[in-house]
């Protein structure tokens, strides 16, 4: 099997009939929890990620006293891969929750200072959870537009004498000013392409996520044992800022 997509790549084509830079039917599906202040489920191809978030009061850091906090958290569930087992978070969870948390937070999309409430004592603490229910590939893309589209879903909760009253849905949005968006671009050979399959996954060589936000550059993350020239990072940040584009209309 490997063999066999690794040779219809080298002739720019897919087993799915799919071009090299052709991201799967992506569904974007916002509100589907009621305990949480914002939700959304995202499903490309057969990969499906929901995300959660959740927010409460707390302290802010030392060194940012009047400004929000954001935290990612990515937990890779058994049930969504025989690879995934139970227990701390492993390396590959831990890097899921990192580029997609980077992505955002260098964005600066969130205007963190709206988040405060009182310098030094009291903030939101946004906690955006994102949970992968089947993993048929790429779960960057799909985890970062999921953690997006729920935060896009998210309304400031109603506060009363200091305490939050989650039984009550809030009616503002969060300080949130555009969607920054990330896009995986995965080396197989010399071929560039976007979204593999679990299959296609385990042909790869080198990946680098890019993360956009209108016409800037956000952050990037390295993966794979080769290692990359300049000329082919170009390359791969191009595809990645021409498919960010595309993603971001979805959000729209």
């Amino acid at each position: 099997m490997k063999s066999h997509l690794k040779s219809l790549i080298e002739k720019d084509m897919r087993e799915d009939s799919r071009k090299l830079d052709e991201h799967r039917k992506i569904k974007i599906e916002y509100g589907i929890s009621t305990s949480a202040e914002g939700s959304a489920r995202v499903t490309i191809g057969d990969t499906i990620v929901i995300a959660g978030v959740k927010m409460s009061l707390g302290t802010p850091f030392s060194d940012t006293p009047d400004e929000g906090v954001l935290i990612v958290n990515t937990e890779l569930l058994p049930l969504s891969s025989p690879d995934f087992e139970s227990g701390p978070p492993n390396i590959k969870s831990i890097e899921l929750s990192r580029v997609v948390d980077r992505g955002i937070r260098e964005s600066g999309a969130i205007d963190v200072k709206k988040l405060c409430i009182k310098k030094g004592e009291k903030v939101w603490l946004l906690n955006v959870d994102v949970y992968p229910l089947n993993d048929a590939g790429n779960l960057f893309d799909a985890a970062s537009i999921a953690a997006i589209a729920a935060l896009k879903d998210t309304k400031i909760p109603v506060v009363k004498d200091d305490k939050v009253e989650y039984k009550k849905r809030g009616t503002k949005s969060l300080p949130l000013d555009g969607y920054p968006v990330e896009c995986t671009v995965y080396m197989i050979g010399d071929k560039l392409i976007v979204d593999p399959t679990t299959e296609e996954e385990e042909l790869v060589e080198a990946r680098l996520t890019v993360a956009t936000y209108g016409n800037h550059l956000c952050a990037m993350q390295k993966g794979g044992v080769k290692g990359l020239t300049p000329e082919e990072v170009e390359k791969m940040v191009d595809l990645a800022v021409k498919k960010t584009d595309e993603l971001r209309k979805l959000l729209k």
